[in-house]
């Protein structure tokens, strides 16, 4: 069963635990580049990824487009299947890190 807008965007609320200036600050960031597959050396997947949440976190909720809420989906399950990969040890300045910030997910807060 399909989940309901309203539990997607729950859910994308839950996911992303950076402000919009936090993610738009990180994006200009070397760390925020070097990360995430990209398709012919262009901007990586999470790197686009969290230049729609930035986009998202500036609307109200009644003007989401269905596009939105397809991102929103992506989004959650990209932190949810990456938090379950976390690497052993300190991670705060980790590959693994830096991709879930890319998606608005800050796994140190």
């Amino acid at each position: 069963m399909a989940k309901s807008n309203k539990q997607v965007i729950q859910e994308f609320d839950d996911a992303v635990n950076m402000t919009s200036k936090e993610l738009r600050d990180w994006l200009q960031t070397d760390e925020s580049k070097s990360v995430g597959q990209s398709d012919g050396g262009g901007e990586s997947m999470g790197h686009e990824s969290g230049r729609k949440i930035v986009e998202i976190l500036s609307k109200n909720k009644p003007d989401y487009t269905d596009e939105d809420l397809d991102h929103m989906r992506r989004v959650v399950s990209y932190v949810h299947r990456h938090q379950s990969q976390k690497p052993s040890g300190d991670v705060k300045n980790s590959n693994w890190r830096y991709s879930l910030l890319n998606w608005g997910h800050d796994p140190l807060k």
